[in-house]
């Protein structure tokens, strides 16, 4: 093979130095350009001296004459052919640009070291120096076996794995071997004088290419996992999605404490990028308290190996208790009004006193517990019938209680409770889980409180009170509730269920309600009703009830006056009287009473027109003719006096009617 590579990479070089020598030749002119020249003229003095030359050069060998030139060219192509004898005898080695030499040393006056397989010193065998791109001179292929091997290329994106085969042997306590200086495992006596150890290493190789001596290492890439029995895809770059957080489990380091269940962080690692880092400061073997967040890392997967979980997400409405199983000490934060249980700082090992928040967390969940607790209202129903979205009352049924009257009845309850952020610890600290909240401390105080408070009263009196027992209820579980850091917004009793009986008498006695009701209803409305017509009756008479109101106004005026008119005429009469009495008092002065009395009686009669002589006068003879015709004259002078009132009437008639003529 040595033979073989070296004649074809010389032969290109010997074809290129003899092209050279045979341009940079001495050519002769033909012999026709020559004559064709003037004899005398120099140019053909000239043109006849080259052929003397020419001449000269030539050697008579053997009846064959041939140019001088012929034998540096003969000589080179000789040492062509004869080069490669010539290097295998000078110990020429050619390794090309993207090759590696691997020596091995066939004898030597000195032996490997018991348990040494790769020679620092000189020694027979395998050598830890590689020889690089270029002519190597002195391996004489009597003493020295070189093997070609072709340059490792890690592809982007890949990683690749070492095995050495060579070195210190791997402590008991780990079971990879450290990282030493050694240019990326390229420097095998690098390598080696550093302390580097034989087996599966905890460094790595990325992406890129290498001079590796195969005769100590041995990479395990994508190309050649097969073979090894591995998995091409452990061989890429672990890329961690965006949504998501790597727990990490380290396959070397110390082992973790007694009591733990994880080791602790470790500084300055570079997200397990830097094994020997990790495990220079202190780090253990095991599940590891520090997770890898989104991105792309490179990762031996002899080292570590990493599960991907979801975030831990706290929806609008919770927040997140969390229930840490490692940390650095217990110390309870809580304040000694808090007596029942512990609270600590986050990082410690307990219940964190800090809850988290809406949002996304990367927390690792194989070494803490994140207990969701709601912060809005929530209802919890004590029935069959229906639960609540958020579970926590699936196990609940309608409370079944007992009357005073010993009635067996079944009650729906609706409690309404609500726990506030920074109390939430508390309560997973006292309880663990909202769960254990309702089924340990909400089931038994409401379900108490209503037994006891049913025996106190009759199921009647539950049934008619309700509101009463409601309210009553809803200030017993708020103080009762308040001793767990818990708010009882509201307790609401919801369907009751008595006997069948008891229902059908409160049904009969509801009925006979209503009834009543009905008929007092019916009542107000014949009230109403004849009040209607009452009102209508009286808006009817209205008009008379204003007349006869007007009437007696008018007779109460007419009264007022008359009281006035006769006052007034008796203070006339009075005035008159007394004025008569005086001129009486006068006259009998004047003329005395006898004298003045015949005077007045004169003068009444002529004012009265007092007929002292009768219309009819009847005599009064024996034989009775005097009353007849008495009689007799009575009739005449009636019926005189009514002919005489007719045509009076008639004559007013008459001008009556003659007066709208004239005015017309």
């Amino acid at each position: 093979m040595v033979k073989f590579n070296f004649r074809r990479q010389g032969l290109p070089f010997a074809a290129s130095l003899l092209t050279t020598v045979i341009t940079t030749g001495t050519i002769t002119q033909p012999p026709a350009q020559a004559n064709s020249l003037h004899p005398r003229s120099p140019e053909s003095q000239v043109s006849l001296q080259q052929p003397q030359l020419h001449d000269q050069q030539l050697m008579q060998l053997g009846g064959f004459s041939l140019p001088i030139w012929i034998y540096p060219i003969g000589g080179i192509i000789l040492l062509l052919i004869f080069l490669p004898q010539i290097g295998w005898i000078m110990g020429l080695i050619v390794i090309g640009e993207r090759e590696v030499g691997i020596v091995t040393k066939k004898f030597s006056s000195k032996s490997l070291p018991a348990g040494q397989l790769i020679a620092l010193n000189g020694e027979a065998g395998l050598q830890a120096d590689t020889l690089s791109p270029g002519w190597h001179f002195g391996y004489f292929p009597w003493q020295y076996a070189v093997r070609k091997e072709l340059v490792v290329m890690i592809s982007q994106g890949e990683i690749g794995l070492v095995v050495a085969s060579d070195g210190r042997a791997i402590p008991p306590d780990r079971i990879l071997g450290k990282v030493v200086e050694s240019e990326d495992f390229q420097d095998a006596r690098q390598f080696l004088t550093n302390g580097g150890e034989r087996g599966q290493q905890l460094a790595i190789l990325t992406a890129g290419t290498y001079r590796i001596n195969t005769a100590l290492f041995e990479v395990i890439s994508t190309a050649t996992a097969a073979k090894h029995g591995m998995d091409p895809a452990r061989l890429k770059v672990y890329a961690v999605r965006q949504d998501k957080v790597g727990i990490v489990t380290t396959l070397d380091g110390m082992p973790i404490e007694e009591g733990e269940i994880a080791g602790p962080i470790t500084p300055d690692h570079d997200n397990f990028q830097k094994p020997q880092t990790f495990i220079g400061g202190g780090g253990r073997r095991g599940l590891q308290e520090q997770v890898i967040l989104s991105g792309s890392w490179n990762l031996n997967p002899w080292f570590v190996q990493v599960e991907q979980v979801l975030m831990t997400e706290v929806p609008i409405g919770y927040v997140g208790v969390v229930i840490s199983y490692v940390g650095q000490s217990h110390e309870d934060i809580s304040g000694e009004s808090f007596t029942h249980g512990n609270l600590v700082s986050k990082g410690d090992k307990g219940v964190w006193i800090e809850p988290l928040y809406p949002g996304r967390h990367p927390l690792n969940t194989h070494i803490m517990k994140v207990e969701l607790v709601p912060t809005t209202n929530i209802v919890l129903n004590f029935t069959s019938r229906f639960s609540g979205e958020h579970g926590y009352d699936s196990k609940l049924d309608a409370l079944r209680l007992l009357s005073f009257d010993g009635f067996t009845f079944e009650l729906e309850v609706f409690q309404i409770i609500h726990v506030g952020a920074l109390d939430a610890p508390k309560v997973i600290s006292r309880l663990g889980s909202m769960q254990n909240l309702v089924d340990q401390v909400l089931r038994p105080i409401v379900g108490n409180y209503f037994r006891n408070s049913a025996q106190e009263y009759t199921i009647l009196d539950f049934l008619t009170a309700r509101s009463e027992r409601q309210a009553e209820a809803a200030e017993h579980v708020r103080c009762a509730l308040r001793a767990y850091d818990v708010q009882a917004v509201d307790t609401l009793i919801g369907r009751i269920s008595p006997p069948p009986e008891l229902m059908q008498t409160l049904t009969d006695r509801k009925i006979a309600e209503e009834q009543q009701k009905t008929y007092e209803v019916q009542r107000v409305a014949q009230t109403q009703r004849q009040e209607l017509v009452r009102e209508t009756a009286l808006a009817d008479i209205q008009k008379e009830v204003v007349t006869a109101e007007q009437g007696v106004k008018i007779a109460e005026l007419h009264a007022t006056a008359q009281v006035k008119q006769a006052n007034g005429e008796a203070e006339s009469i009075r005035v008159t009287g007394q004025a008569k009495a005086d001129a009486y008092q006068a006259g009998v002065t004047a003329l005395g009473p006898q004298a003045y009395t015949a005077l007045q009686l004169m003068q009444v009669v002529g004012d009265r027109n007092v007929r002292v002589v009768p219309d009819v006068a009847v005599s009064g003879n024996s034989n009775g003719s005097g009353l007849i015709d008495g009689l007799m004259g009575m009739m005449l002078w009636n019926q005189t006096k009514e002919m005489h009132t007719k045509i009076g009437n008639g004559n007013q008639s008459l001008m009556a009617t003659s007066q709208p003529e004239e005015e017309s």
